[in-house]
């Protein structure tokens, strides 16, 4: 088995799929982190990555056109973006117990769709392979990096974007800001409420992109009852993971990946062991990661905190 899997065009393999399935954890993390990074915890990211997912495969199996299917699932996004921001940001709401409404919501509104619309698994046609001319045709490398489809290329692309926004804009400065001493920022004429509202909506997005990206993002693509299976949560965990930078999620939304399409390898080779335990080793890791970055990590000051103008 070992030998199998260290075969030059098996590994190819395996690295081309690992970069692949990083594509929705790298939506969906890389829009938390928006979120979070201006004080906004949002623990509904698997529910909206459900309504994204199904969505987008509605309008794909119905009009054949991967554009709109895309489009759809921004305003899908939008949407839940808007809601989550209203009850946390303006009803100053309990973010997690908002988050938690989200998921929940999300999850009985994708299913239920599903079941009036469709009624049974269906197949739609997704994104074929993009090869980038010449890069692609770097030995190794260009197989695993440069022969992708467009919505893998602008996850990845979303990294350095991201970064540079953060870190070397006045709008990233604002973000930063608003979630670390929102006082501050707001006697420094910064909107606080309106800065958490474009975050949080830019996250919506992103995750509900990151839904779209499991039944659109590969060639054929199909929709079931929690698509998702807890992509959502591990984006969430994947925030804290990479320390709330993007190359730091980047990084575990590799490691992540790569374990899950190794587990999938494990699957087809048949060697024996019980395919649960393959499936269930993304979640172990998940966890094990967290037990590790727990109280060794310090987040935005302050996530998940109701902001309140001073002398309001």
């Amino acid at each position: 088995m070992l030998n199998e899997l260290l075969q030059a065009g098996v590994m190819t393999g395996l690295l081309n799929a690992g970069v692949r399935l990083s594509a929705p954890f790298l939506l969906a993390s890389t829009g938390e982190m928006y979120s979070q990074r201006s004080g906004v915890l949002n623990l509904g990211v698997e529910g909206i990555m459900m309504v994204g997912a199904f969505v987008s495969f509605f309008i794909s199996f119905k009009t054949g056109n991967l554009l709109f299917a895309i489009t759809g699932a921004v305003i899908t996004g939008l949407i839940f973006g808007l809601i989550m921001s209203f009850a946390s940001i303006t009803l100053k709401g309990d973010q997690e117990i908002n988050g938690i409404g989200i998921y929940i919501l999300g999850m009985g509104l994708s299913g239920l769709f599903f079941r009036l619309t469709m009624g049974s698994i269906a197949q739609t046609k997704g994104f074929n392979p993009l090869p980038l001319p010449l890069l692609s045709k770097i030995p190794f490398i260009g197989e695993i990096l440069f022969n992708q489809n467009c919505m893998v290329y602008f996850a990845l692309l979303l990294v350095p974007v991201s970064w540079i926004i953060l870190f070397k804009t006045t709008w990233g400065l604002k973000i930063r800001a608003a979630g670390e001493n929102p006082n501050a920022a707001d006697s420094l004429g910064i909107s606080v409420e309106k800065t958490r509202y474009i975050c949080v909506i830019t996250g919506s997005i992103l995750a509900a992109l990151g839904g779209a990206f499991l039944t659109i993002g590969q060639e054929e693509g199909a929709f079931v009852d929690n698509i998702s299976a807890g992509r959502g949560f591990i984006a969430v965990a994947l925030v804290y993971f990479g320390r709330w930078n993007p190359f730091g999620i980047m990084g575990g939304a590799f490691l992540f990946s790569m374990i899950d399409a190794l587990q999938l390898r494990l699957q087809v080779l048949n060697i024996g062991i019980p395919y649960e335990y393959a499936v269930m080793a993304p979640y172990i890791i998940t966890i094990l990661a967290l037990i590790f970055v727990t109280g060794k990590v310090r987040g935005p000051s302050a996530l998940g905190k109701v902001f309140e103008r001073e002398g309001a």
